[in-house]
């Protein structure tokens, strides 16, 4: 398992933008599981929507991605280095994501070629994981 610490020297997101909360499993260069508590307190709750607070769906993809970095920034290799998007493929929103939500943020490399690869991610009920969120194809690039 990887703190916020170990996943902050990894890679560079900061609040309010660091959207994963903890690391519960990982592979290096292979897979990972995240873990995000979704807090009313997430600042972008104010706007989307004051109403009946719900996560954006792009939020949820970045989260995946952001395990997905991890996954492949734990490899020695990318010791340093940073992953970006180059794609997002086959996304999906099965579910809304509420504050009190915990999101499994499972993410498996499945292509990977010199600084490029994709990975599957699904954003899935920490509780209930029969329960969607979300789901996506990602393109990465290590620089």
């Amino acid at each position: 398992m990887l703190t916020i610490q170990e996943i902050k020297e990894m890679i560079p997101h900061r609040s309010p933008f660091l959207l994963i909360d903890r690391i519960e499993e990982l592979e290096p260069g292979k897979r990972a599981v995240g873990r995000k508590c979704v807090s009313f307190e997430e600042p972008y709750f104010a706007g989307h929507f004051p109403q009946e607070p719900v996560m954006p769906g792009v939020l949820m993809i970045e989260a995946l991605a952001q395990v997905g970095a991890v996954v492949c920034l734990s490899l020695p290799e990318h010791k340093g280095k940073t992953a970006y998007f180059g794609g997002i493929d086959k996304a999906r929103f099965r579910n809304k994501v509420v504050p009190g939500d915990v999101l499994r943020l499972e993410v498996e490399l499945i292509k990977s070629k010199g600084p490029m690869g994709v990975a599957l991610g699904k954003a899935v009920d920490a509780f209930h994981p029969e329960k969607v969120y979300a789901q996506a194809e990602l393109t990465f690039m290590i620089g």
